[in-house]
């Protein structure tokens, strides 16, 4: 993906990358839960994209969630969470520490 995401350093548990809106009360509980944990993650806020950026963002997510609700928590480029689920990312998380 060539468009830009923030990193957040922590604790490396593989390949760790959030679809989140800047808007979405869920998508902040998930960077939070994340952060708790002491995760290392990438993210990108797709509503802050705009133009061609914004199609090929959005192309990825309907990969791994057709109806492009938010967030996306996808681990290893192989497992996607939709929605905020605390006890999935918990679960998928402690599989790769």
């Amino acid at each position: 993906m060539a468009v830009q995401h923030a990193t957040v350093p922590g604790k490396k548990v593989g390949d760790v990358f959030l679809y989140a809106l800047s808007t979405c009360v869920w998508c902040r509980k998930t960077k939070r839960l994340l952060e708790e944990l002491g995760v290392e993650y990438s993210y990108i806020d797709v509503d802050l994209l705009s133009g061609a950026d914004r199609a090929e963002v959005l192309q990825a997510v309907s990969r791994w969630n057709p109806a492009r609700s938010f967030p996306v928590l996808v681990i290893n480029d192989s497992q996607a969470i939709v929605g905020f689920d605390e006890k999935r990312i918990r679960e998928a998380l402690a599989q790769n520490a």
